[in-house]
């Protein structure tokens, strides 16, 4: 996502994850870019782009990207690829799901100007060791960096780009191995929480519970919180147990689109958060996710049509009609 105020025409870019990496997560490109245009229809104020297409294109979307940005103004896009043609550093276990071509696509398609580009590789240990996204290994806000000492292949001369381009106001929070491991990082999910943006201009990590279950997450976080020099106030930690078994933790769980006044107007309106459709989808979760799926599940034509009339019921409460195929 690249805000009006980074884009060479003035509008809000999306740009579509395609996902190649896993075939089973690729089939979601297209229904995310349906619901995307849905949801932000006004051509004016906002573009949506279909995935990026190609052979050595493969991109993992916002796990991947991080803006950062002193204030309210133009902000910097921080890219984090895995892998690149012209070198063999790369990780030897695991496959690296996003390419420096790709990263490269897409901020070309987001319209971001040269200037407001850094580009960043993982370090390729970090990614055998389980950080399969840069948002496992870090996380930022404005003009905040929290990431681990195994994040990027060239620190210092990515934090120096950074710094640059943020006019010397990069706040970098560098979590040393001896203090999180990479696997007490990945099994924590510590990289994978949200950095927000009090009312107060404070700023506060969203954790998920396993950060305070693992004795080194823990105490680093203490730490955190005793150190005056960072502008992290508080943790708030949530139990997300079933979507960290699937692989989510509080990053996974929402897409962070920044928008001018006049933009939250453009937005479909039955998307906007407000108790009572909050209440509506409490009590539709209730209803209709099942407790258990097993494999012989797959193949019941009542699961297909359950799914089915589910569907049917959310793309009513968010005033979404004929949003799937099925339903036109």
């Amino acid at each position: 996502v690249a805000p009006a105020p980074d884009t060479e025409d003035g509008r809000l870019h999306f740009a579509v994850a395609n996902l190649q990496t896993m075939p089973h997560r690729r089939i979601e490109a297209p229904t995310t870019e349906a619901i995307l245009r849905r949801v932000f229809p006004d051509e004016s104020r906002m573009v949506v782009h279909p995935a990026i297409d190609g052979d050595g294109l493969t991109d993992e979307g916002a796990a991947n990207h991080t803006r950062l940005a002193t204030g309210d103004g133009p902000g910097t896009h921080f890219f984090v690829y895995g892998s690149r043609s012209d070198s063999d550093l790369a990780p030897r276990r695991h496959v690296a799901r996003q390419t420096l071509a790709a990263s490269r696509a897409v901020a070309d398609v987001l319209e971001i100007p040269e200037s407001r580009r850094v580009f960043a590789q993982q370090h390729p240990d970090a990614i055998d060791a389980g950080v399969f996204h840069n948002d496992v290994i870090a996380v930022g806000n404005r003009e905040v960096l929290l990431h681990h000492e195994m994040a990027f292949l060239e620190t210092d001369r990515t934090l120096a780009e950074l710094d640059r381009h943020l006019d010397g106001r990069l706040i970098s929070i560098q979590v040393p191995g001896d203090r999180v491991s990479l696997e007490d990082a990945v099994r924590s999910y510590l990289f994978n929480s949200q950095l927000v943006t009090m009312p107060d201009e404070s700023m506060a990590l969203v954790c998920p519970s396993e950060c305070r279950d693992s004795a080194a997450v823990s105490s680093y976080l203490d730490d955190l919180l005793a150190d005056d020099s960072n502008p992290i106030d508080a943790v708030h930690v949530f139990d997300l147990r079933q979507s960290m078994h699937n692989g989510g933790g509080p990053a996974c769980l929402r897409l962070r689109v920044g928008l001018r006044p006049g933009d939250v107007e453009a937005v479909h309106p039955a998307c906007l958060y407000t108790e009572s459709r909050y209440e509506r989808l409490v009590d539709w979760v209730g209803r209709w996710y099942p407790e258990e799926l097993v494999a012989a599940d797959l193949a019941d034509p009542a699961l297909l049509a359950s799914t089915r009339d589910a569907l049917d019921e959310l793309t009513g409460i968010l005033e979404l009609p004929g949003l799937y195929d099925f339903q036109r």
